[in-house]
C-alpha cells in the first residue's frame, strides 16, 4: 500500500498548489479590475478639473471633483494605487526615469555614441560632428 499512499499524497500536494494558483490569479484580476477603477476615477477627475479651470464646467462640477477624490483616496487606502511595484501614479519605480529626467546610464550611453567630448568641447580629431576639416597644405 505504500504506493497508493505516495500517490494520495502527491494528489494533495497538486492539489493545493492548484489552489494557491488560484488565490494568486484570483489576487492579480483584482488588483488589474482596481487599476482600471482608479484609472478611470482618474481620467473623470481630470476631465472634470479640466473643464473647471476653463471655464465649462457646471454647476455640480465641484462636487463630482471632491467625490473623485474621495472615491480615489478610499481605493488608495484599500488597495493602493498605482504600479504593483506600490509606486504613487506620477512617481518613478527605482531604475526608472520620468519622461524628460536621464539616468546615469542614459547619459553615459548617450556620451560614448558621440564619441565622448574632451575638455573644451571638442571632439578627437579637431571638429566638431558635421564640420569638414580643411585639407592640410
Amino acid at each position: 500500500m505504500g504506493l497508493m499512499d505516495k500517490v494520495r499524497a502527491q494528489g494533495t500536494q497538486i492539489a493545493q498548489m492548484a489552489q494557491e494558483t488560484a488565490r494568486e490569479g484570483k489576487v492579480k484580476l483584482d488588483q488589474a479590475q482596481a487599476k482600471r477603477r482608479a484609472d478611470a476615477m482618474f481620467r473623470d477627475l481630470g476631465a472634470t478639473v479640466y473643464a473647471e479651470r476653463t471655464g465649462r464646467g457646471t454647476p455640480d462640477s465641484q462636487e463630482k471633483i471632491d467625490r473623485l477624490v474621495d472615491a480615489l483616496s478610499r481605493q488608495e487606502a484599500s488597495q493602493g494605487l498605482g504600479d504593483p511595484d506600490g509606486s504613487a501614479p506620477g512617481e518613478s519605480a527605482p531604475g526608472e526615469s520620468k519622461p524628460g529626467e536621464s539616468t546615469k546610464e542614459e547619459s553615459a550611453k548617450g556620451e560614448s555614441a558621440q564619441g565622448g567630448s574632451t575638455p573644451g568641447g571638442s571632439t578627437p580629431g579637431g571638429s566638431t560632428p558635421g564640420q569638414k576639416t580643411p585639407p592640410a597644405s
